[in-house]
């Protein structure tokens, strides 16, 4: 289930053959009972208005749940860029030789982080964690040193800084694993099947009903896709681009 869940186009092709498919059931039915009479179509078009109207206001919730995340996952990339440049200027207040060890860590640093954001690769991707895990404990190691040595207030400040740039990491992959839940995309999937069911049943049976047909399916389709396009970090084609990250990389080199 994770995994579709990054595959945005996927999801849409399922969504809308799954939709279709009980919209074809809900005419079938339909034509087997007989037509409905001037009163029931006049409640049951009620009870279709209904359903259509809360899948509306499921989906327009989850796409603002994805939105948030995205928005999320955007404020953490800028909050780490501005944590690395911050520790990067900070190292100056270290002797000499923790200075630039500190700022050759960073750099290989951050650009282990970039390719955190732009890596598609899972083996690749575990590589990056894996390194980005090492070169966090040299970091830590290196303004620890001469925290211990000189317990001072400059000594203090570079620890906090060093602090914020692994915790910024922290967050950031929390982020990342902060999806929408899987409970909330089989509700979503669950009411727009039944209300394609009942608008296959509800419609009339005329030359162009499979056209009519066809139109909610599309449209709830292509919403799925939106939303799981915004919700997946790295599979779809909505993703947020590390242009802190890189500026700041730029600006170091």
């Amino acid at each position: 289930m994770a995994e579709l869940m990054n595959r945005p186009i996927l999801i849409c092709l399922l969504t809308f053959v799954a939709l279709w498919g009980a919209s074809r059931l809900g005419a079938a039915q339909r034509k087997k009972q007989g037509p409905m009479s001037d009163e029931e179509r006049e409640d049951f078009g009620m009870i279709v208005a209904a359903t259509l109207t809360l899948l509306g206001l499921i989906i327009g919730f989850t796409f603002s749940m994805a939105t948030g995340r995205y928005d999320q996952r955007k404020n953490y990339e800028e909050a780490e860029a501005n944590a690395i440049g911050t520790e990067y200027v900070r190292a100056d207040l270290l002797p000499a030789g923790n200075a630039e060890k500190v700022r050759g860590l960073l750099k290989i640093y951050l650009d282990q982080r970039v390719l955190f954001y732009k890596s598609r690769d899972a083996e690749e991707l575990q590589q990056v964690n894996a390194r980005t895990a090492t070169l966090q404990t040299e970091l830590w190691n290196a303004v620890k040193a001469p925290a211990e040595s000189a317990q001072t207030a400059v000594a203090t400040l570079t620890l906090s800084g060093m602090n914020d740039v692994l915790n910024s990491q922290g967050y950031t992959q929390a982020a990342w694993w902060n999806r929408i839940p899987t409970a909330a995309w089989g509700l979503m999937w669950a009411i727009a099947i039944f209300c394609n069911l009942m608008i296959g049943y509800y419609l009339r049976p005329t030359d162009r009903r499979w056209m009519r047909a066809v139109v909610m399916p599309l449209v709830v389709s292509v919403s799925f896709m939106l939303i799981a396009d915004i919700d997946s970090p790295r599979g779809g084609m909505i993703r947020v681009q590390p242009q802190n990250l890189v500026s700041l990389a730029g600006s170091l080199k």
